[in-house]
């Protein structure tokens, strides 16, 4: 894992290594930059394999290709023995080398190889051509803007406005090629030539019966927590108590080799609390908790807003608590399994019931096809705020391929419909009977933290504060956000306070999952739920 930055085109080295200090949380174990006349680029690295100290940015053998990586390739065996086969000499065991090499075999074909989440930036020098990719999903981020004549990019907002303020969000599942000498016109949204290489399924779901549902579901989720398991450096779980959350750490207990760390967060008392607790003993991992309180809520936010880059309030209310896990878990743990994904795959959201067979398969393709400025830039911010690494086994593409084939009736079944059914049987049998019958409670529900959030906001901005603020987006018609509630129109200033740039609004995901009077005021908009 890393924070990755650089330029191509003249790119100013002062202003690349004020972009890698802005990026230091993301890789506080080694920094490294490559410097040329047209390119540079930066990596500060998170070790998680190979942790010994190693020359980053990546190379090949000859110093003619140059990478820098974001994220883990969980492959890289399978490509560094494939690699190898064919002459190839690798220096570490680390994931990132492999990139160098297969592009020196396969061009921008290597990416379908990749098994993986990943941001990446590679520099061939011979061809004079700079590669950016990015993950299927969109699990970690990547961003671009342009400065003069120069093209900047990083891995988050935060740093890629040290060197220009037109800023855009890189697609997630395409690649760039940019050659040395391109013109560089102002660039306010990514490059049109930016080509996708992986796209969500979207063919009709053709798998009806729930025993194969079931089945496949159980047998594909395995594997994908047993390969985000492999690490040099010690792996634990977030657990809510909640289905999704508790079937990661009962896979990850059965498949680990050694102890597992579980980490719960909360207000004193929460829901979330007392679950974990239950499904921690039954499961027998060391178990962490911290409750936190409402001023330590209210004292986080600015730093919580700072660092998720967003104000979407439904993504603000869970990253609290996830600042709160991470932080907690850092201490005793590089890396962590979280739940995030499932709600999407298997229609976990409250709002979802009310959809028809045909709506409701396209609209779980919809917000998974979201995830990349929502919930995973929520799990990535919070976490590598910390220097923590978070894996998202559901998110695996085998997972995501064979959730799109399941009939929706399999995902939510019964008169009175019960979400995420296929999940909960897949999980019979490895979690106590509380959590298989616990209905979906968003994690700051379950954490206490939304009623919390509610009441700062009440005490810190005012009725007629909303109502003028609402006035003034309408009638400004600009593209302004409307604020929803109280609690928006206070996260809205915060983050504004922090990023005034006006490009850096477009990034900003909007939740769907929000039913109506969850934000507390009715603002008499859409929630953007259908």
């Amino acid at each position: 894992m890393s924070g990755i930055a650089g330029g191509l085109g003249g790119p100013d080295e002062k202003t690349v290594q004020r972009m890698l200090a802005r990026l230091r949380h993301r890789g506080p174990d080694e920094q490294g930059c490559w410097v040329s006349e047209q390119v540079i680029l930066g990596q500060n690295r998170l070790s998680i394999i190979d942790p010994t100290p190693r020359l980053h940015p990546v190379t090949n053998e000859d110093g003619t290709v140059i990478a820098v990586v974001d994220g883990e390739i969980y492959n890289f065996r399978a490509l560094q023995a494939h690699l190898q086969a064919r002459g190839h000499r690798l220096r570490s065991r680390g994931t990132a080398e492999v990139v160098v090499h297969l592009w020196e075999e396969q061009g921008p074909a290597m990416l379908s190889m990749l098994d993986g989440m990943f941001a990446l930036a590679l520099y061939d020098r011979p061809a004079g051509r700079l590669l950016l990719a990015r993950d299927p999903l969109g699990i970690k981020p990547l961003y671009g803007g342009v400065a003069g004549e120069t093209f900047f990019f990083a891995s988050e907002l935060g740093a890629l406005l040290e060197a220009t303020s037109q800023v855009w969000e890189f697609p997630q599942g395409h690649w760039l090629l940019w050659e040395v000498g391109r013109s560089l016109d102002p660039l306010t949204q990514p490059p049109k030539d930016a080509k996708a290489y992986w796209h969500l399924p979207a063919e009709p779901p053709d798998i009806t019966d729930p025993q194969t549902a079931v089945a496949g579901v159980r047998e594909r989720l395995r594997r994908a927590v047993a390969k985000r398991l492999v690490a040099d450096v010690p792996v634990g779980v977030f657990l809510s108590g909640g289905l999704d959350s508790s079937l990661i750490a009962a896979l990850a207990r059965e498949l680990a080799p050694g102890p597992l760390h579980s980490f719960a967060v909360g207000l004193r008392g929460s829901d979330d609390l007392r679950y974990a607790a239950r499904v921690a003993e039954a499961l027998g991992t060391i178990h962490h908790e911290y409750a936190y309180d409402a001023d330590e809520l209210e004292a986080a936010l600015p730093t919580v807003i700072a660092r998720l880059e967003s104000f979407d309030p439904a993504l603000v209310r869970s990253a609290v608590p996830t600042y709160f896990a991470a932080r907690l878990a850092r201490q005793h743990v590089k890396v962590v399994l979280s739940g995030e994904g499932a709600d999407e795959l298997f229609a976990g959201y409250a709002y979802l019931r009310r959809l028809d067979r045909q709506r409701l398969h396209r609209e779980l393709r919809e917000v998974t096809a979201a995830l990349h400025n929502t919930n995973l830039q929520r799990v990535d911010r919070m976490t590598m705020a910390h220097g923590l690494e978070a894996r998202v086994p559901f998110l695996d593409l085998e997972v995501v391929q064979w959730a799109f084939r399941l009939d929706p009736s399999v995902k939510l079944r019964g008169a009175e419909p019960i979400e995420k059914w296929v999940l909960r049987k897949a999980a019979e049998g490895l979690l106590p009977r509380l959590v298989l019958a616990r209905k979906k409670a968003k994690f700051a529900h379950g954490t206490g933290t939304s009623q919390a959030l509610q009441a700062i906001a009440a005490r810190l901005v005012s009725g007629e504060e909303l109502r003028r603020a609402q006035q003034q987006a309408t009638s400004r018609g600009d593209g302004t956000p409307f604020p929803r509630s109280r609690e928006e129109l206070l996260y809205y200033r915060i983050f504004r306070q922090r990023f005034p740039q006006r490009s850096v609004l477009a990034t900003v995901g909007r939740t769907r999952s929000v039913v109506p009077g969850e934000l507390g005021e009715a603002s008499g908009m859409s929630n953007g739920a259908p």
